[in-house]
This record gives structure tokens, C-alpha cells and sequence, in this order.
């Protein structure tokens, strides 16, 4: 009986030693990016994002469209992009045709008979999106599963107001070719070029922590830093690194005001004080979204928005929020 019990003990204490510290998916050390980035995605279906007139009158408002509805499909063949709708509405050209949308999460159908102009060109009534461009900021790569995050919010339609219901997407290596420069009541903007031919990654989550995919470059060559968490943050002298020139990376001074465990994703409040970036950049611009926040040597968040009525302070995402959406 006692070499039982020894045994069992034996047994409890090897299992209670070997269980990791790090009980998460992402891995301990990343790599803090900084990285401008062109970004390209594509919808899962057709958003409707405005209306034009067919014959004097509002058709596809009168049918029933809203807009930030989303067409799925068209005389019950699924649609993902404009093109393949037009396919769909080709088939019956002026017949009543179906669409199925998504309206609140919910499913419904309209019927909707097209107009021809003089040209035989089908009207709708509808202006649809299906893909959004636009630049940001690199956040971090895994090094162990080449995940890779980044922007710290979620890429929004800006007709509808509403979160971008992705399918796919990428990012592509950018140029930073002119800065507007942010003033008290108007944040400002960084300007950038991107060659669609150097895809980098491709993205498969858009989250409201930011976006998410497979980073598809080589990585052996780029250095990590560690991950710091919740209780390594500190009010006081921080960096960012962001590109504001010569698609150089560069780290840049700022001072954390206040920290928010409480809130999703606005976390750290904080203050530029590089002299050099608020002369280039004015404060927090569009597209630095994304610049990783590095304090003692570790990264511990990403920028994310801008104060519009005082742009030297905007706030930043823990990083750690930003692993776990990532590594999902």
C-alpha cells in the first residue's frame, strides 16, 4: 500500500511539472513588424451600398434592397463577386429575377424585373461593392506557425458603416509615398503604392482586433522580440515602429498615459512625443494602424486609433489580444 501512494504522488508531481507555461497558441517570441502594407479583400457575396435611377424611379429600393444588404445569390446560383452576378442576371436577362440576400443575420429573397437602356445594357438600380483596398501597418509575424496579424481594428465598409464580411484576401509590400498630416479635428493619412505582383501573406479573418492570415514570405532573417503581457505594461516611455519615409521601419518615442484591461481594444492610451514624427506626420495618421508598441525590449501592443479632437494621443490594442484572435 505505501509503494502505491509513493507511486501515485510520483505520478500527480510529473504531471503537474510538465504543464507549459504558456498555455496559448501563439509562441512566446514574434516578430514586431511595422511594415506598411497594401491590403486587398474580397466579400462573401455582393454588397449593396447605394442606389441609382432606372426610368425615373428608385427600382431596386422600391423592390425592396437596403443598403448593407448582401446578395448571395441570384436565381438560386451563389454569387461571391459583381461578376459572377452579372453571369447569374445574363441568364434571364429582363425576366423577374431572385436574390437571395442577408439582412441582419437573417436570409431573404426579392424578386426584381431589370430595365434595358438604349445600349441593351442591363440597370439594376443597385451600386454593389465586392472587394476593399487600402494600406495599413504590419503588426506581427509567428515565427512557429508564420501567422501574421495586423491593423488592430477591423476593416469596415465605409458606405454601410459596417464590419467587411470577408472571403479571402491579401497583403502586398508597399510604398509610402506622401503623408497627410494629422491636425486637432482631422487625423490625417499615410499615401502608398503597392505592386498586387508581391503578395506577402494571404488573409483569412477579419476580426474587430484586427486581421488576421499566413504570412507566405521568407522570415529566417528577421529578428524576434519577446511577447509581453497585461502585468509587463507600464505607464510612462514607450516606442512604435511604423514607416513615415524611404520605406525605412523606425522606432519612435511615445509616453503611455493610461492602461485598460477592461476594454477590447482600446487598451493603451498613449502620447506622441517624437519630435521627428509629429513634424512628419502631425501625430497618429490613417495607416499607422497596425505599428507595434514596444516597451523594455518586448512587444506589447499595436496602434489602432487616433484621438480625431487631439492627435497626438491615440490608443493601442493589447498584443496579446491580437495572438490569440490570430492564432483562432
Amino acid at each position: 500500500m505505501k509503494i502505491k501512494n509513493k507511486l501515485l504522488l510520483t505520478i500527480l508531481f510529473l504531471t503537474i511539472t510538465i504543464v507549459p507555461i504558456n498555455t496559448f497558441a501563439y509562441s512566446n517570441y514574434v516578430i514586431a513588424s511595422g511594415e506598411t502594407i497594401g491590403i486587398e479583400v474580397n466579400s462573401s457575396g455582393v454588397l449593396v451600398v447605394g442606389f441609382y435611377e432606372v426610368d425615373n424611379t428608385y427600382l431596386a429600393k422600391e423592390t425592396g434592397f437596403e443598403i448593407g444588404d448582401k446578395i448571395i445569390k441570384v436565381n438560386d446560383t451563389k454569387v461571391n463577386n459583381i461578376s459572377e452576378m452579372v453571369q447569374a442576371l445574363k441568364q434571364k436577362s429582363t425576366q423577374k429575377n431572385t436574390f437571395s440576400v442577408i439582412r441582419n443575420n437573417k436570409e431573404q429573397t426579392l424578386k426584381m424585373e431589370l430595365k434595358e437602356d438604349e445600349n441593351k445594357i442591363l440597370k439594376t438600380g443597385l451600386y454593389v461593392k465586392d472587394q476593399i483596398n487600402g494600406i495599413g501597418t504590419l503588426t506581427y509575424i509567428d515565427p512557429e506557425t508564420k501567422r501574421f496579424g495586423a491593423l488592430g481594428h477591423e476593416i469596415i465598409e465605409t458606405t454601410t458603416a459596417q464590419k467587411f464580411e470577408i472571403k479571402d484576401g491579401k497583403i502586398f509590400q508597399a510604398s509610402v509615398s506622401n503623408i497627410k498630416k494629422s491636425r486637432d479635428g482631422a487625423a490625417g493619412e499615410k499615401n502608398a503604392t503597392y505592386d498586387k505582383t508581391t503578395s506577402e501573406g494571404a488573409i483569412d479573418n477579419n476580426d474587430i482586433t484586427g486581421i488576421y492570415g499566413t504570412y507566405q514570405e521568407e522570415i529566417s532573417h528577421m529578428e524576434t522580440l519577446e511577447v509581453g503581457t497585461e502585468k509587463d505594461i507600464k505607464t510612462g516611455t514607450a516606442t512604435i515602429k511604423t514607416v513615415i519615409e524611404n520605406n525605412q521601419v523606425e522606432e519612435f518615442n511615445i509616453n503611455i498615459i493610461a492602461i485598460d484591461p477592461n476594454s477590447k481594444t482600446k487598451n493603451i492610451l498613449f502620447e506622441i512625443t517624437d519630435e521627428r514624427l509629429l513634424s512628419k506626420t502631425g501625430g497618429v495618421v490613417q495607416g499607422m494602424s497596425g505599428s507595434p508598441i514596444i516597451q523594455n525590449n518586448k512587444i506589447i501592443g499595436a496602434v489602432n486609433y487616433v484621438i480625431v479632437n487631439d492627435t497626438k494621443k491615440g490608443y493601442g490594442i493589447f498584443i496579446t489580444t491580437m495572438l490569440e484572435e490570430g492564432e483562432k
